[in-house]
């Protein structure tokens, strides 16, 4: 599989190397291992827990290092371009900032989900705490080796630094406390960390049930990520927040409220003096969400999924951030509350022909289903 993958990345820089000049291996290998070998929420669907996701993981970090060195030998020279990767990861904040336990618990969330990538491709190996806790459950489970897989140490070399610039996805934050799982609980990729998730009540949530709106998780996130690994060039790939599906509601305050303190977070981030390059919303368009499907929206435009057509009709956050990138940032607090204002109208402009786009549609299909009134012939 790594071959056929470097084969397809291959071909991608042959046809299009000469205009694209940033390129990302993979988009959020932590959801693809977990999500599509350990829950099976995802394609492919495997429950190979404990196991699964961690093989997973395995290759696709061998894969990817693959993939950048045959653009380093072959293609860097005439393109000029660069290879990187993009890591989704939550920030981890120990619900008891006294307890050495929970410090290290919240330490170890991190390192289990965006460590688990970025330690290897910037370090070499897998982080050592990942081998301890895996390593030592595995044993106690009477294996004989450990679930988590080893890089040779020819692997660990040609693994090590393959990473031009970071691709950070990022959307929300969890307290995190020490919690024992006994290795009798079977093996797991989530018993394996030995913690436990929880959340504040008062961190507003208004759509998916995993998303809660914590700015200030961003801020230490990019700050970890320039400790630990040397202050590389970071892309921010996504970053957002979405509403339910029943929701019609197009003037997106909390979209926008989200974006701005998001964004200011990141703000605050580059001037501690991470290396901030880029910062991407999720998304453009409501879509298709993994196993949620259509029910949760990201997007800055609604689209209208009941109309075969699709038509797209902007949200307030569209005027909002569309000024947030034009002025690269914040000037100022009035004319912020003029951009509020602005986004306003627009999404009362939406919103009058969203409702008149679904009268006409109410009424063709209450004509399409009037009974059908034939002509009386008289009997032949």
């Amino acid at each position: 599989m790594i071959n056929y993958f470097n084969d397809y990345a291959n071909l991608c820089f042959e046809r299009f190397g000469n205009r694209v000049k940033y390129w990302i291996t993979f988009n959020n290998p932590w959801s693809i291992a977990v999500e599509g070998y350990e829950t099976g929420e995802h394609a492919p669907g495997m429950k190979l827990r404990g196991s699964g996701p961690y093989k997973a993981a395995h290759y696709i970090i061998k894969a990817h290092a693959k993939v950048w060195h045959t653009y380093d030998n072959q293609w860097r020279s005439k393109q000029k371009g660069m290879v990187g990767i993009s890591l989704n990861g939550d920030w981890g904040e120990p619900v008891d900032i006294t307890s050495q336990k929970d410090i290290e618990a919240a330490e170890r969330y991190i390192q289990f989900y965006l460590g688990w990538f970025a330690t290897p491709i910037f370090n070499g190996d897998y982080p050592q705490v990942m081998k301890d806790y895996i390593g030592r459950k595995s044993a106690q489970q009477g294996l004989g080796t450990s679930r988590l897989p080893t890089f040779s140490s020819q692997e660990k070399s040609y693994i090590k630094g393959t990473c031009d610039f970071l691709g950070i996805g990022h959307f929300t934050t969890r307290y995190i406390t020490q919690k024992n799982f006994p290795a009798s609980h079977g093996p797991s990729y989530f018993t394996d960390r030995d913690l436990a998730e929880l959340v504040d009540p008062r961190w507003p949530d208004p759509g998916s049930e995993w998303l809660y709106s914590v700015p200030w998780g961003f801020r230490r996130l990019l700050n970890f990520v320039k400790t630990r690994y040397g202050n590389p060039m970071i892309y921010v790939t996504e970053n957002g927040v979405s509403e339910k599906m029943t929701c019609t509601e197009l003037c997106d305050d909390w979209r926008m409220q989200y974006f701005k303190e998001y964004i200011n977070e990141m703000l605050k981030a580059i001037k501690d003096g991470v290396n901030v390059k880029g910062y991407t919303a999720w998304s453009l368009l409501d879509k298709f969400e993994w196993d949620e499907g259509y029910s949760e929206r990201f997007g800055l435009y609604y689209v209208d999924f009941r109309n075969k057509n699709k038509p797209r009709y902007p949200k307030a956050s569209v005027q909002y951030y569309k000024r947030i990138i034009s002025s690269n940032g914040f000037p100022n607090q009035k004319e912020a509350e003029n951009w509020h204002r602005k986004a306003i109208e627009t999404c009362s402009s939406s919103n009058q022909l969203l409702a008149a786009a679904r009268r006409k549609s109410k009424e063709n299909k209450e004509h399409a289903e009037m009974p059908k009134v034939w002509p009386v012939h008289d009997q032949v």
